[in-house]
């Protein structure tokens, strides 16, 4: 018996240990045109292995990469793709920079103080209070959902001084979502579960 630890390395795993096969007999082939044309079988049931990929506008080419990484790079074959290298499967992707946002408050992320920053802009109304209210109110919820316990609104308050630069607060009379409130709604979600019962519209026992 033949275990998998006793085989080849298995390549791209994707195509099988028999597509490998096909290409380490291909690099036998010592004529240039047989083994084009034998590379070219091999290509087309590549593609059958994997035929959700053939919508890609890349995708022929994408084979024969595979084809040449499977043989190593060593598979001399005519073909209308430039043939990869090895060094540039070893070039790393360039770093990923994520914006150093300096945020004040991390509980209330950085969405937050984007609002914050278009509500300055608004002219002094009722449309501006309604939206103040709505942030403040938010950022409540973002808190408790940070610190479960409790919060006090003089605290948001403050909060919403710093990040505003002073430039926004809370109309006289308006108060926020009580503590017990906003745990209570958080509660409700997280206990909410669709039903998994399935539904037969039209469909009614007989009676025996």
């Amino acid at each position: 018996m033949e275990y998998n630890t006793s085989r080849d390395h298995l390549i791209i795993s994707e195509y099988g240990r028999n597509v490998q096969k096909l290409v380490r007999y291909a690099l036998t082939i010592e004529d240039r045109e047989k083994r084009t044309s034998f590379a070219k079988v091999i290509i087309q049931i590549m593609g059958q292995m994997n035929p959700s990929a053939r919508d890609s506008g890349d995708f022929r080419h994408k084979l024969w990469d595979h084809l040449h990484i499977i043989s190593d790079f060593q598979l001399d074959v005519d073909t209308s793709y430039p043939v990869p290298s090895k060094e540039s499967l070893a070039v790393k992707p360039d770093k990923l920079e994520y914006r150093d946002n300096n945020i004040d408050y991390k509980m209330y992320g950085t969405n937050i103080e984007k609002i914050i920053e278009a509500a300055i802009k608004y002219d002094e109304g009722d449309e501006k209070d309604a939206l103040v209210h709505t942030i403040t109110n938010h950022m409540k919820k973002s808190y408790l959902n940070w610190n479960r316990e409790s919060v006090d609104d003089t605290l948001i308050f403050e909060h919403l001084k710093v990040l505003s630069d002073d430039k926004l607060k809370l109309k006289d009379g308006l108060t926020l979502n009580t503590t017990s409130e906003i745990l209570a709604r958080n509660k409700k979600k997280k206990e909410f579960k669709p039903s998994n019962k399935k539904q037969h519209s039209g469909y009614k026992k007989r009676k025996r």
